[in-house]
């Protein structure tokens, strides 16, 4: 017998409640296929809903000490952690992901987060400049304040739900604002229960409003209200450009996260250790590959390819795929039937372009309740050329490709040759030639010898059409503020 559905809210005003037209939409587990909730399917009404809940919450919430806020942050926090191994069972329901990549990543970082920000803004300081008497009058000093927006807008994706939910709304939260927040409406789970956590934590009604639905319906409807004062947005290009279209005639502030083909660049001269081959193939597969920071062009010095791509191919095989409820399986499923056939569409096209499949290319039947699940072998190609469209269009799933270099300058080249500029990898134990590759890389973010080591205090974000904006530390918390200078004339 079919488990009853679990029936999902949004979270307005500091209470739990459905959406206004009693419109659902189905929410299926990647791992087995079927169909355990509904979601609901918010529009404008439930929208403006939580505009206005979040515009009467602004006075207070602005006007709290930072300290207070900070202090209601941790307490969110202390919330998850207690219920740590729900919220990692619901996260890996959701996503397809292993329950233990959830349990040691994903929902530890979502308390990160909180706690982060919730620090941050205890520390969050001003510049003052003082100003030597002159021509035109005495001495004066400037100070800059950093004011809240007012009611802002996150739109957070589905390949991390909650990690990258708080890593929105803890900065906004933290600076003054009041949010309405959307979250994928392929993966709502673990946002609709931190609607719950915020109640059971005292956070003033209006504070935080957790609308779902789609993104033409609700999230449209949020990008367009009129007060709505910042978007803060993650997920793909072509989103991410509606987006700016749509607010940009409204000079509304945005900060857009958005796809990435990141390369990996390795030298002839890097550590072979098994470590660290193991980093590269965990940057290449990592959450099925569905994080927008892995490795998905690997280019290798040509006189150590033919080696290298054997050591790596052999480490992919190994790669168990299987349920990501046992912990033995290192690659869950794809979070959807239509990126189920998203992804495997790009490996046929891998296969008319030329390409040769080293190792996976196909689905991956796993027996028992996964039978009807979402499974991809992790697959490595290669023999294509850098500008094929394998090489150039975003796949976000268990897909890498192998390039051959001769030198520095080619390895730039090809690093630098997609229209997207979100992260890369260097590895050489060549520290000169790490700083000079780093620095002429197009990318937002370079990792040398290393991979996903992030402190939260620096800025995080792409160039070209990766993204616009920085998220992170201090970046972060100027986005969701408005900078306004006084300045003092002390001769009076």
């Amino acid at each position: 017998m079919d488990e009853p559905l679990a029936r999902l809210s949004n979270y307005v005003d500091g209470r739990l409640c459905v959406p206004r037209d009693g419109r659902y939409l189905d929410v299926h587990e990647p791992a087995t296929g079927r169909r355990f909730a509904l979601c609901p399917d918010s529009t404008g009404d439930d929208v403006d809903a939580a505009v206005c809940a979040a515009a009467a919450a602004f006075p207070a919430w602005s006007a709290t000490p930072a300290v207070e806020r900070a202090d209601m942050l941790n307490r969110i926090a202390d919330g998850i952690d207690r219920r740590l191994d729900e919220f990692a069972a619901a996260e890996s329901r959701d996503s397809g992901k292993p329950v233990v990549l959830a349990r040691s990543l994903d929902i530890p970082r979502a308390v990160a987060n909180l706690r982060f920000f919730a620090a941050a803004v205890t520390q969050f300081a001003s510049e003052a400049h003082t100003m030597g008497a002159d021509s035109r009058g005495g001495e004066a000093i400037n100070y800059t304040l950093r004011q809240p927006l007012g009611v802002v807008g996150c739109i957070s994706p589905w390949n991390l739900p909650l990690y990258l939910f708080t890593w929105k709304i803890a900065p906004a939260l933290a600076a003054g604002n009041t949010v309405v927040a959307k979250p994928s409406e392929v993966t709502p789970l673990t946002a609709s229960m931190f609607g719950e956590v915020c109640i059971e934590a005292g956070l003033a009604p209006g504070v935080l409003n957790i609308v779902h639905g789609t993104g033409p319906g609700a999230g449209q409807a949020l990008i367009e209200h009129p007060q709505i004062k910042a978007i803060s947005f993650t997920g793909s290009t072509r989103t991410g450009a509606a987006i700016a279209a749509s607010v940009a005639p409204k000079f509304k502030k945005v900060s857009l996260e958005m796809g990435g083909k990141n390369p990996t660049l390795v030298f002839a001269d890097w550590d072979a250790s098994e470590a660290n081959l193991a980093t590269l193939v965990r940057s290449a597969f990592a959450n099925q590959g569905q994080i927008c920071l892995c490795g998905s062009r690997i280019l290798v010095q040509r006189s150590i390819y033919a080696e290298f791509r054997d050591r790596f191919v052999e480490k992919v095989r190994a790669l168990r795929v299987g349920d990501p409820n046992d912990p033995a399986s290192d690659l869950g499923a794809v979070v959807s039937h239509a990126h189920f056939d998203k992804v495997m569409g790009h490996i046929a096209l891998a296969r008319d372009e030329g390409g040769a499949i080293l190792c996976g290319g196909q689905a991956v039947d796993v027996p028992g309740r996964c039978a009807g699940g979402w499974f991809i072998a992790p697959t490595v190609v290669e023999g294509l050329d850098a500008n094929c469209r394998t090489n150039q269009e975003e796949i976000f799933g268990p897909v890498a490709t192998l390039i051959p270099f001769d030198d520095d300058d080619e390895a730039i080249a090809l690093a630098n040759a997609t229209q997207y500029g979100l992260a890369a990898s260097v590895w050489t134990t060549n520290l000169r030639r790490a700083h000079r590759v780093g620095a002429r890389l197009e990318s937002g973010i370079v990792w040398i010898n290393c991979w996903m080591r992030r402190d939260l205090r620096t800025p995080f974000g792409g160039v070209k059409q990766s993204g616009v904006g920085r998220e992170g530390g201090v970046e972060a918390l100027r986005f969701f503020t408005e900078t306004k200078n006084i300045c003092v004339d002390l001769s009076a």
